[in-house]
């Protein structure tokens, strides 16, 4: 799941700490590689100060959070089908309520929802041919819809804007040319109609080989409407934000680390981020403000933690 080996704003801000109390308690959920030997990937999650870290998925293979709404931590797994066979699972901050989502095979792949959670974007495949597909899904029924219908291009980690009008995904026109071919962010329409480039990887940088991420995962920030991502430029993983419409792009990270996968707290004045030395050797979880000040390292382990999320916790 390490970013190297997977193929498959701003003004100063005054809010509260995310550690403090407020009208609604969150906890940080993330990915950890708890037994190399036998690829298992665990679900964690800890208080935003970094306390409480708890194992909350305790299943033998692959699992894997990439997404939640409100109270409903939405993660991929294997653990009732063949090795790295994912299907999509919910439960809680606290790994409470687990259930089966769908029965629709899901990509190793973020995704997002609308309708105040009651419909679910996802990347997902249907026999041999139909992979890398976009598809809605009913999280209630489990019923899902095919929204993509292009199988011999990549689609992958969609998510909705704050309106739901509009989906952003990874895309690269031609599926086998992974070697090739690079992985831009795109646009489109709910219903799947006028795509556009949202991401242009700079041309004259080389430093990123073929399998590294040159516009990683996208997280659509509805307080300041930027959208964030991932990218290997400059011989590091930085986090960038673009607008909508383009414009905008900027480095939001600073060069000298790697700072991948991340999520915007609810309220937009925080991220947390996996982040690495320069050779991928140790992975921690941090927390820093929106416009980078205040890291915080909220992780010190050998083992590896990435893609954190925010999650709500009922009271």
């Amino acid at each position: 799941m390490k970013y190297i080996i997977i193929i498959f704003c701003f003004a100063t801000l005054t809010c509260k700490s995310p550690s403090e109390k407020s009208s609604v308690d969150l906890r940080i959920v993330y990915n950890v590689y708890y037994d190399t030997l036998n690829d298992n990937y665990e679900v964690f999650s800890m208080n935003l100060d970094g306390s409480d870290k708890r194992n909350i998925s305790n299943s033998k293979g692959v699992d894997w959070v990439y997404y939640a709404y409100k109270d409903k931590v939405y993660f991929i797994s294997d653990r009732d089908t063949t090795h790295r066979m994912y299907f999509l699972y919910e439960m809680d901050a606290h790994g409470n309520n687990v259930r089966k989502v769908t029965e629709l095979r899901l990509e190793d792949s973020w995704l997002g929802s609308r309708k105040e959670g009651k419909e679910l974007v996802v990347a997902g495949r249907i026999g041999k041919e139909v992979r890398h597909q976009l598809f809605l899904v009913d999280p209630e029924t489990g019923n899902y819809s095919p929204l993509a219908h292009d199988t011999t291009a990549s689609f992958n980690s969609p998510i909705f804007s704050p309106d739901g009008n509009k989906i952003v995904f990874r895309y690269r026109k031609n599926k086998r040319n992974f070697q090739t071919e690079k992985t831009e962010l795109w646009m489109m329409d709910a219903d799947g109609n006028n795509m556009n480039q949202l991401t242009f990887f700079p041309q004259s940088d080389t430093t990123a080989k073929w399998h590294d991420f040159h516009a990683g995962s996208p997280f659509w920030e509805p307080n300041q409407n930027v959208i964030s991502y991932m990218s290997m430029q400059k011989s590091n993983y930085s986090i960038f934000t673009i607008n909508p419409d383009g414009t905008a792009g900027r480095q939001l990270t600073k060069d000298g680390a790697n700072e991948g996968w991340h999520a915007w707290s609810p309220d937009g004045q925080w991220i947390v981020y996996d982040g690495s030395d320069l050779n991928n050797e140790h992975y921690d979880i941090y927390l820093m403000r929106a416009d980078g000040s205040e890291v915080k390292q909220l992780t010190d382990d050998w083992r590896t933690e990435q893609a954190p999320i925010f999650a709500e916790v009922k009271k």
